[in-house]
């Protein structure tokens, strides 16, 4: 099969990141499922692991961790699915089951917790692999294309929604407005139809969108919001904006950053913050760490009852690496697949 690999860690400049390749089809274990990949979303997170700061596990490695696609094969064990379901998967390629963490239901916390597209082949290819009960049926209200997303920035908006203890009628700011962003706001429209919602983010294009999808107020990260706010979700990938935004939090609020790592670029940025401004008053910083089963499950579930369709832009398979430099260069406007097979 053809698939794109990060062959190496490396910065991402003008270069191209990502190698085509071809590899042997994968053949599933007893319990495994191998999906021919229709659509993968294209995340962040794999700048991350193509500079270093979320090292993959092996080289040369699939990355991808949206993926949707049919079930062509599966092992003698195998009971949740049969050949041509649409099935998917995202994040969380596996965890131990046993420790304290997986006993409840947070085996994002598990110490051998594997990702997928880090720690084991991810979907940046015509097929992949993985355990049953790491896979998920896809509602029927989606195309493959306006699913891949709800794997990972709509199942991890879910989990850092939940974070921030929102109730409804409280203010909530979205720190950065990617792929993320833009689909949590749609859950707390129908979540929390009382909540105002503050968007901040440098980018002109992204203010547009926010408004145009409900946004109480849309403004840069230096901007002075319309009202404090009770809580916030930072998805931007450096330190500035979440330390600017903690000043605008209420007393008692919560900043929760959705991001597995931070560039160090404006680390010095801490230097900036004030503590009785920014952190006084019982305001607190919370993290999310990767997902469980059961935020992808929930969230899907969410998702297809509202139904959130995701705002997308296609890429061929054979523009990956315009897609991750487009992410790089922050040319978002909602979330980006690549559309591989189907």
């Amino acid at each position: 099969m053809k698939a794109w690999v990060i062959g190496e860690t490396t910065e991402i400049k003008n270069n191209q990141p990502l190698n085509l390749i071809e590899i042997g089809d994968p053949l599933p274990q007893a319990k495994e499922i191998v999906i021919k990949v229709h659509a993968c979303g294209v995340c962040h997170t794999e700048i991350d692991e193509i500079e270093g700061r979320a090292t993959p596990s092996f080289f040369p490695i699939i990355p991808g961790h949206q993926i949707v696609g049919e079930v062509v094969e599966i092992g003698r064990e195998v009971k949740n699915f049969k050949i041509g379901d649409r099935a998917g998967a995202g994040w969380i390629y596996s965890a131990c089951g046993k420790c304290e963490f997986c006993l409840k239901e947070l085996e994002n916390l598990c110490k051998d917790f594997k990702a997928t597209g880090k720690d084991a082949h991810g979907g940046y290819a015509e097929y992949f692999k993985i355990n049953e009960d790491f896979a998920f049926p896809i509602p029927e209200n989606f195309k493959d294309e306006e699913a891949a997303p709800l794997f990972c920035a709509g199942a991890i908006g879910y989990r850092a929604l939940r974070l921030t203890n929102l109730e409804n009628g409280q203010n909530i700011g979205l720190v950065g407005f990617g792929a993320s962003g833009h689909l949590v706001l749609k859950m707390i429209k129908f979540l929390y139809p009382y909540t105002k919602i503050f968007v901040f983010s440098r980018t002109p294009s992204e203010r547009e969108l926010a408004i145009e999808l409900g946004a109480y107020w849309a403004g840069d990260f230096n901007e002075e919001p319309a009202e404090k706010i009770n809580s916030a979700i930072d998805t931007t990938p450096v330190w500035k904006p979440p330390i600017m935004v903690l000043q605008h939090l209420k007393p008692g609020g919560r900043l929760v950053i959705n991001a597995i790592r931070k560039e160090e670029i404006d680390k010095n940025e801490f230097l900036n913050i004030d503590y009785p401004r920014d952190l006084w008053l019982e305001k607190e910083i919370k993290t999310v760490a990767n997902v469980t089963r059961k935020d992808i499950r929930e969230f899907l579930y969410i998702a297809s009852k509202i139904p959130i369709k995701p705002e997308i832009e296609i890429y061929p398979f054979s523009e990956a690496n315009k897609a991750i430099q487009d992410i790089k260069n922050r040319k978002i406007k909602g979330a980006k697949v690549l559309k591989i097979g189907g």
